[in-house]
């Protein structure tokens, strides 16, 4: 299920459409020429994936924890100690 997010132009694209509130669109033009990009799509394009990379990490973080936490606990790790490992390197 890893899937590791590139810069490839390359990948295949849909077309989205959503609604947004008026304020937050001109708000986000007005982001866009501050940080000198191309226009708001750009700058949706890159809030998404920048939250989209960090839910992710996230999530493989979690799975890594989970993971241990099972090995541990086949080998009768005390659960303190398990608690205690997960939480020190979370």
């Amino acid at each position: 299920m890893k899937k590791k997010m590139t810069l490839n132009r390359k990948r295949p694209t849909t077309m989205i459409s959503m609604r947004m509130p008026i304020d937050v669109l001109e708000d986000l033009k007005d982001i866009a020429r501050i940080k000198e990009m191309s226009g708001y799509q750009a700058l949706i394009k890159f809030y998404v994936g920048k939250g989209l990379r960090k839910d992710l990490s996230e999530l493989r973080r979690e799975d890594a924890a989970n993971k241990a936490r099972g090995v541990l606990e086949k080998h009768n790790v005390d659960p303190k100690v398990i608690a205690e490992v997960i939480e020190s390197v979370g």
